[in-house]
């Protein structure tokens, strides 16, 4: 029988290294997940609906060629996950990455938060269907390890972080 495996979708702001930091940690703890994302490049998220559909004159309509192609891609790599972590920075408001919470938990797939303690009143809902709120990248990968093994994480949550 063949080691569990898992595809983690990871969700959110896309002004930070947390992806890197949770990707290279489970690197590290020789975790075998496959890491999906939205496209983080900016300009291209933005740009892909004309880039791909053509040039439109009203930004409403850039941005809805723009949502409408995103979508697909994220629809298809969230209903492919099987866990999902939604980071909340707090710098930007999110609103994609409270749809995309929202968006797991009408799958009937678990997700964790990861954010600072200062967005907890404003998270409440999300966190409140999210298996677990993580602080840190590094406690996203031990719950990743616990979850594929069953063994608490080598190291204590949030160390190095």
């Amino acid at each position: 029988m063949s080691a569990p495996s898992l595809t983690v979708y990871l969700s959110g702001e896309i002004h930070t290294d947390w992806r890197e930091r949770i990707e290279d940690g489970a690197r590290e703890a020789g975790l075998p997940i496959e890491f999906t994302a939205p496209v983080t490049d900016h300009a291209s998220s933005d740009d892909c609906g004309v880039a791909i559909l053509g040039e439109e004159s009203q930004a409403f309509w850039k941005d809805r060629k723009g949502a409408g192609v995103n979508a697909l891609r994220t629809r298809t790599l969230l209903d492919a996950a099987d866990v999902v972590v939604v980071r909340f920075g707090d710098k930007y408001k999110q609103w994609n990455a409270a749809f995309d919470a929202g968006q797991a938990a009408a799958r009937g797939t678990p997700y964790v938060t990861l954010h600072d303690e200062a967005l907890d009143h404003a998270l409440k809902e999300v966190d409140a269907g999210a298996c677990a709120v993580a602080r840190e990248p590094g406690q996203v990968v031990a719950i990743l390890e616990y979850v594929l093994t069953g063994r608490l994480a080598r190291h204590p949550a949030g160390a190095g972080d």
